[in-house]
């Protein structure tokens, strides 16, 4: 969703900022969207706030502290939907995130006979160990399964490796094989990272349109409440 430029309101929080993120495309969009719709909520959310101060200073009943205890009122309202959106958006990528390292990460079969992977294995194992990594991302440039799969379908000492080589061959094997995945991926790990990196904005930005800081409003709604008070009528 794209938004008109409101210039009241921090150009960081604008939801085009996430088109921007690695890996956005028309592919990927749909697994991003509910970061634009929060971002989307804050920006025109924050805009909302600075347009109901400006409409508060017309109102000649009401005085500077009652437009700002006015003004905080509409924008804890704001907040609220602007956090509702942002967690929503937070869990359902991080719930995609999960899924999608679990595919990358997922175990191969080997798709050679018994004795020929075990061969491999072998042969893998005598390299010389500077040599040893550079056979085995050659056979997954050329999308070699036979020797990939013999290698990285069985223990990881087997071919002389570790097991966090292993895990890292594993993962360039899956990315090669399913790049729209890892590109669906890239992207949503970059939504989340805007949404982590930028959120904390809004508590500015909502004060920027407020005029005053909460606690200030928060102070002059329980004067005015006491205030009140001294004009409610009681039995004698």
């Amino acid at each position: 969703m794209s938004e008109g430029i409101d210039t009241r309101v921090t150009p960081s929080l604008h939801p085009d900022n996430v088109k921007e993120v690695d890996g956005y495309d028309e592919q990927t969009a749909p697994y991003v969207s509910l970061a634009e719709t929060a971002f989307s909520e804050a920006y025109i959310g924050i805009g909302q706030v600075h347009s109901a101060r400006e409409k508060a200073r017309t109102n000649p009943t009401w005085s500077e502290a009652q437009q700002i205890i006015q003004t905080q009122d509409f924008a804890d309202n704001v907040f609220s939907r602007i956090a509702r959106q942002m967690d929503g958006a937070m869990a359902s990528l991080d719930k995609g995130i999960a899924a999608l390292e679990a595919q990358l990460s997922a175990p191969v079969t080997s798709g050679a006979a018994q004795g020929v992977a075990v061969e491999i294995r072998a042969h893998v194992k005598a390299l010389p160990t500077n040599k040893r990594l550079g056979f085995i991302q050659g056979a997954l440039a050329a999308g070699d399964a036979v020797t990939v799969s013999s290698v990285l379908g069985a223990p990881s000492y087997l071919s002389g490796l570790d097991a966090g080589m292993q895990g890292a061959l594993l993962r360039q094997w899956h990315e090669r094989n399913s790049p729209e995945v890892a590109q669906r991926l890239k992207a949503m790990k970059g939504a989340r990272d805007l949404i982590t990196n930028r959120g904390g904005l809004v508590f500015g930005e909502l004060e920027k349109a407020v005029g005053a800081p909460p606690d200030k409003a928060k102070a002059l709604r329980e004067a005015k409440t006491a205030a009140e008070k001294a004009f409610v009528f009681r039995d004698a």
